[in-house]
């Protein structure tokens, strides 16, 4: 089998030196427009690719960041994946994944050791509940790490970056007040994850600040279907509906609506809605869905740009990133 094309072939062939191949790869000036034009033909041409791993043993750098997936409950994962790979190919580095489903801490402590053997220079550990910050609580961490998703959980050495989701909640809530509603009921999702937890402290704390009091949580688990089952709950009971409902997120919003359609029930004339999350076709739904939008590109690409900062020294921090409300037609003042 012929060997892969290598640095001298590239040499040979654009007619250079490979100092010369090794500038161009590397962006380093000063090289001719028109020479670097060769360089990059006789690359093309020949079908060669870097041997990043001799390359890391030379320099002892890899170019590469590690993100081990904490979890199998992780909204939006593609977009937070995009906002890191995107901002880490910006800065020059490369993505390696890894996965930890729960279990014990030695299995997540394997799962970084994995990325760490392959030389990556630090790691974003992307976790959709609290169990997956206390196992790293007993992991030895070796790279620069920043926990993604995670929330409010500080341990020295790791950076955190995570999206408000009390902040959020506390919006939803704050715009129903303000439409004059003191009856708002929370369809939460499943109280395993730290978004659930989030939102439920943000929902109680708003109402806690305008002394109205917080009735029962309603517990789901973020799917449609609890929505729905939830919603009919709340008609089948009898008695008066809550003039306002502040769903876990959109799909337990659309499952509401469902609900609602199916008993006469009119959102948003005889009870309002508010979802989370502002999923693809929000605005799209009957009524179009006042909700809370996250940006999860964002979310991933400041990870990254806290690992970049860690590398050159600077400590690690804790940021949040503030989400936006966004009104539409399903929240009126209340009809009675």
């Amino acid at each position: 089998m012929a060997r892969p094309p290598g640095m001298v072939d590239v040499a040979r062939l654009a007619g250079v030196s490979h100092v010369t191949v090794s500038r161009v790869l590397n962006g380093y000036p000063p090289v001719r427009p028109e020479t670097r034009e060769r360089v990059q033909a006789a690359i093309d041409e020949l079908g060669y690719r870097r041997n990043s791993i001799a390359r890391a043993l030379k320099s002892g750098r890899s170019a590469t960041i590690g993100v081990v997936i904490a979890g199998s409950e992780l909204f939006e994962l593609p977009r937070v994946l995009l906002g890191i790979e995107t901002e880490a190919k910006a800065a020059g580095y490369w993505v390696n994944l890894a996965s930890w489903h729960g279990g014990d801490t030695a299995d997540l402590e394997e799962a970084l050791s994995r990325l760490t053997d392959q030389s990556v220079e630090a790691i974003a550990v992307i976790a959709d509940r609290p169990v997956a910050v206390e196992a790293l609580e007993n992991v030895k961490i070796t790279v620069p790490t920043a926990v993604v998703m995670s929330g409010q959980v500080e341990r020295a050495g790791l950076g955190f970056v995570e999206l408000d989701q009390q902040l959020g909640a506390r919006l939803a809530v704050r715009h129903l007040l303000d439409l004059g509603h003191t009856d708002v009921v929370h369809l939460s999702g499943a109280l395993r994850t730290y978004d659930a937890r989030a939102r439920v402290e943000g929902w109680r704390d708003e109402l806690a600040k305008a002394d109205v009091a917080a009735p029962v949580v309603l517990e789901g688990d973020f799917t449609a279907e609890s929505g729905f089952q939830l919603a009919s709950q709340l008609v089948e009971r009898g008695g008066p509906l809550p003039t306002a409902i502040f769903a876990g997120n959109d799909q337990m919003a659309m499952g509401v609506l469902a609900a609602f359609a199916q008993h006469g029930i009119r959102v948003p004339t005889d009870v309002s809605l508010v979802g989370f999350d502002d999923m693809a076709g929000a605005g799209f739904l009957v009524p179009a869905l006042t909700t809370v939008r996250q940006d999860f590109v964002t979310l991933g690409a400041l990870s990254i740009r806290m690992l970049m900062g860690m590398l050159q020294g600077e400590a690690p921090a804790i940021k949040r990133i503030p989400p936006d409300l966004i009104v539409r037609a399903s929240t009126l003042p209340p009809s009675r």
